[in-house]
């Protein structure tokens, strides 16, 4: 099976009432064959930092620790409680000893340090299907990947990509956290 280039989105909402729409546009570009979602956790904070972890799919909980998480896996983060971290945790410590390479100390993204105290996030791992015939193309021209990343719309105003005003609309409405009513 050829797999394409795996992102992992972390995407902030200021409560875990997760909507409807944004599963309907994932499943909508699965079913073109743009995108497939590998695994998708709901993780919600306290106030205090307290971390609740759901899985985000059809499985069952019982099915999801079963079969492992992913996303959990990738970040050191397991599905049922105490338990299921350390099990996240061990799966990937278990990946790194069969040689499969995995963030070093310096290249580490603290995922959960990032979610704001008092609110929840969607992670979720997403295969880019319509990369593949791209990556491959490169690979058999002898090109390699040296880095990637979004460009913040704010980098595009130098460039003359967009205006100063669009910008910092889109800026806004990409990084906006609502208020709570």
């Amino acid at each position: 099976m050829t797999i394409g280039p795996i992102q992992l989105l972390v995407l902030g909402f200021p409560d875990p009432d997760f909507h409807g729409a944004i599963i309907a546009e994932l499943e909508r570009l699965r079913e073109s064959g743009t995108v497939n979602v590998v695994d998708a956790l709901a993780v919600h904070k306290d106030s205090d930092g307290g971390i609740e972890v759901a899985h985000l799919s059809n499985l069952s909980d019982e099915e999801a620790i079963e079969l492992g998480s992913k996303v959990g896996a990738l970040i050191g983060l397991g599905i049922d409680g105490e338990e299921g971290m350390a099990a996240g945790a061990l799966e990937g410590a278990e990946e790194a000893a069969e040689g499969v390479g995995v963030f070093s100390d310096e290249d580490a993204w603290d995922v959960l340090a990032e979610i704001p105290d008092g609110s929840a996030a969607a992670l979720v791992l997403l295969e880019h299907r319509w990369a593949i015939p791209l990556r491959d193309a490169i690979a058999e021209a002898g090109g390699f990947r040296i880095s990637d990343g979004f460009i913040s719309p704010l980098d595009l105003v130098a460039i003359g990509l967009v205006t100063a005003e669009e910008a910092n609309q889109l800026h806004a409405f990409e990084t906006a956290t609502p208020s709570r009513t």
